[in-house]
């Protein structure tokens, strides 16, 4: 009877944490390549109606991109509203040039090669 309590709360920790995995990591940034970007221009507006008939905007933005070696690409991304000029992104980039998520960073957090890039 032991063995039964213990297989169940085992169980029900496994549960648990595989739970709180699903809640707090974000698999839009998990294993992607990492490039940094400056915000130089505004976006290009696109609107697009909903299937419940509300409009919705996009703003494409298509700039040079620095890895942390200092290589460029020129990635195409979109965000939903239109992103402050001079903001520095760290964009989540998957097979090569999909961007899958970004995050705002300080220049200071920028590495090396390519902080001098972005200079």
């Amino acid at each position: 009877m032991k063995k039964v309590y213990i297989g169940i709360g085992a169980t029900l920790i496994l549960f648990i944490a595989a739970l709180v995995a699903l809640l707090t990591v974000d698999f839009n940034r998990l294993n992607k390549d990492t490039y940094y970007v400056q915000v130089t221009i505004d976006g290009e507006l696109e609107e697009f109606r909903l299937d419940t008939g509300e409009i919705a905007e996009s703003y494409w933005y298509e700039l040079p991109s620095y890895d942390e070696s200092g290589e460029e690409q020129t990635l195409k991304f979109s965000a939903t509203k239109n992103l402050r000029k001079d903001a520095f992104l760290k964009l989540y980039v998957k097979g090569g040039k999909e961007v899958s998520s970004y995050d705002e960073v300080q220049f200071d957090e920028i590495p090396t090669k390519a902080q001098e890039k972005l200079k």
